[in-house]
C-alpha cells in the first residue's frame, strides 16, 4: 500500500540519520563531555558532603528535623551540580553555533531526574507523590521539548461559559494542578516550621506556641492568597469579603474569634504555660498539654482529655497551682480524745509526717515549709486537729502524698495508744423509782 510504503521510506530515511549522527564524531565528543560532567559533578558532591557536617546521615535516632533537612539537601547536590554543568554546557555551544543536540536530551533527563529524586526524597505522602510523579513531570517535560503551549492552547480552545463565567480545561487543570503543590508545600512548611520554632532553646514554652500558631496563620494565608491569584480572582474584591466577614465574625463567628484570641492573649501574657496544673471555675482540674486554636487540653489524672474554650480561661475565675512555684501546701485533719497528752503528741505526729520522702522537712527547710500539727476546734467527741506541709507537686496521682500520711497518723496513734474518738451518747433514766 502507498501509505505503508511512504511510512517505510520516512523510518528508513530517519533511521539513517540517526546511525549517522551516532557515527559521527561530534555524537561521540559530546558522549565523553557528558560522562566527564557526571564524573565532575559526583566528585564535586561528595566532597562538599565531606565537608559540609551539615548533609551528613544523622547518626542519632532523635536526630532534630532540620538535620534530616540537610542530610536531604546533600543527596540532591549530584543531580543538582549534573543540571547545572549541562546547562552551562549547552549555553556554550548554542554560543558557539554548535548543534549540541545530545547534550539537549541530556539535560532533559537529568531535570527529569533531579525532579524525581526531590519527589522521592520530600514528599512523605504517596499520594502527592504520584500525583506529581505522573502529572507533573509529564508537564515539565512537555515545557522542556517546547510542545506545553501547544498543549495549553489546545487545552483552553475547549471551554464552556456558564453566565460571566468562562470555564476552560486548562483553567481547571491549573487549578487543581497548583492548588494541589499549594496544599502539600502549606503543610510540609507548616511542620518543619513549627518543628524548628518549638526545637529553639532560647524561647520558653509561651513563646514558641506564640510563633508557632503566628506561623501557622500566615502560611494558610499566603497558600489562600496565591490559590485565589491562580483562580484568576481579582484580589481587590477582597474587600467586600472582609466586610461581610466581619459582618460575620460580629454575629456567627463571634465565639470562635473570641477564643482564638483568647488564645493568643494567653501565650503573650504567659499566665498559661504548658505543663501547668490548673483548676477551674467548674471543678474540673487537669494539666494543660496543648494549646489549639480554639481551645486547650487538660489532662487529667484519670486519664480523661478535657476540651476547655480559651475564652474560659479569661473570663472565668482561673486557680494555676503550679505556675509560680511548683511547691504546694497541704492539710490533713483528724481528731484525737480530750484525755490525749496534746503537747506530747502534737511531737510525734510531726516527726512521723517527716519522715515521708516526698513532704519537705529538715533543717535546709524554712520553718514555714516545715510539717506542723496545731489544733483546729473543739468538737463534741473529741479535739480536732490538723497537720500541714508542703510537698513538691500535686497531692494526686503518682503524688498521692495525703492517703500515705493519714495511714501513717493512723498507725502512730495506735502505736502511742492515742485513741480516735467517735461519736457517743450518754442516756440517763431519770425517776426511776416512781416509774418503779
Amino acid at each position: 500500500m502507498p501509505v505503508i510504503d511512504n511510512w517505510l521510506a520516512y523510518a528508513k530515511q530517519h533511521a539513517a540519520r540517526v546511525q549517522d549522527a551516532v557515527l559521527s564524531t561530534e555524537f561521540l565528543y559530546q558522549l565523553l563531555l557528558i560522562l566527564g560532567i557526571y564524573l565532575v559533578a559526583y566528585l564535586v558532591a561528595s566532597q562538599v558532603r565531606k565537608t559540609i557536617p551539615f548533609m551528613r546521615r544523622p547518626q542519632n535516632q532523635r536526630f532534630h528535623s532540620l538535620q534530616m533537612l540537610g542530610y536531604r539537601l546533600g543527596t540532591m547536590l549530584f543531580p543538582l551540580i549534573t543540571v547545572f554543568l549541562l546547562l552551562l554546557t549547552t549555553r556554550l555551544g548554542n554560543l558557539f553555533q554548535v548543534d549540541a543536540w545530545l547534550l539537549d536530551v541530556a539535560l532533559v533527563l537529568a531535570v527529569l531526574i533531579f525532579l524525581n529524586n526531590c519527589i522521592k526524597s520530600f514528599v512523605a505522602n504517596s499520594i502527592i507523590a504520584a500525583f506529581m510523579r505522573y502529572i507533573g513531570l509529564p508537564i515539565v517535560f512537555l515545557h522542556l521539548i517546547g510542545v506545553l503551549p501547544t498543549v495549553i492552547t489546545a487545552l483552553e480552545s475547549i471551554s464552556v461559559t456558564v453566565g460571566n463565567i468562562e470555564l476552560s480545561a486548562y483553567g481547571i487543570l491549573r487549578v487543581l494542578i497548583f492548588g494541589a503543590l499549594l496544599f502539600w508545600l502549606g503543610r510540609a512548611s507548616n511542620s518543619v516550621g513549627k518543628d524548628i520554632i518549638r526545637n529553639q532553646k532560647s524561647l520558653d514554652i509561651a513563646t514558641k506556641e506564640v510563633f508557632a500558631k503566628l506561623f501557622e496563620v500566615a502560611v494558610f494565608c499566603v497558600i489562600f492568597l496565591l490559590l485565589l491569584n491562580i483562580m484568576g480572582i481579582n484580589l481587590t474584591a477582597l474587600a467586600v469579603f472582609g466586610g461581610a466577614l466581619g459582618v460575620g465574625l460580629g454575629l456567627g463567628l463571634q465565639s470562635i474569634a473570641s477564643n482564638f484570641i483568647s488564645g493568643i492573649i494567653i501565650l503573650l501574657d504567659r499566665s498559661l504555660t504548658v505543663g501547668d496544673y490548673v483548676e477551674l471555675e467548674d471543678g474540673s482540674k487537669g494539666f494543660v498539654r496543648e494549646f489549639k486554636m480554639r481551645y486547650a487540653i487538660l489532662e487529667t489524672y484519670d486519664g480523661k482529655d478535657i476540651l476547655v474554650p480559651n475564652e474560659k480561661f479569661i473570663s472565668a475565675l482561673l486557680i494555676n497551682w503550679t505556675h509560680k512555684d511548683p511547691k504546694q501546701r497541704y492539710r490533713i485533719d483528724f481528731s484525737v480524745a480530750y484525755h490525749t497528752d496534746i503537747r506530747a503528741m502534737v511531737e510525734i505526729i510531726k516527726e512521723a509526717v517527716a519522715e515521708h520522702p516526698q513532704v519537705l522537712s529538715g533543717e535546709d527547710v524554712p520553718l514555714e515549709e516545715r510539717p506542723d500539727c496545731e489544733i483546729d476546734s473543739f468538737g463534741d467527741s473529741g479535739v480536732n486537729m490538723f497537720v500541714e506541709f508542703w510537698m513538691e507537686g500535686i497531692d494526686d496521682g503518682k503524688n498521692r502524698v495525703g492517703g500515705d500520711l493519714l495511714l501513717l497518723i493512723f498507725e502512730t496513734l495506735r502505736e502511742h495508744d492515742i485513741s480516735i474518738p467517735f461519736p457517743q451518747r450518754e442516756v440517763r433514766i431519770l425517776n426511776q423509782e416512781d416509774n418503779a
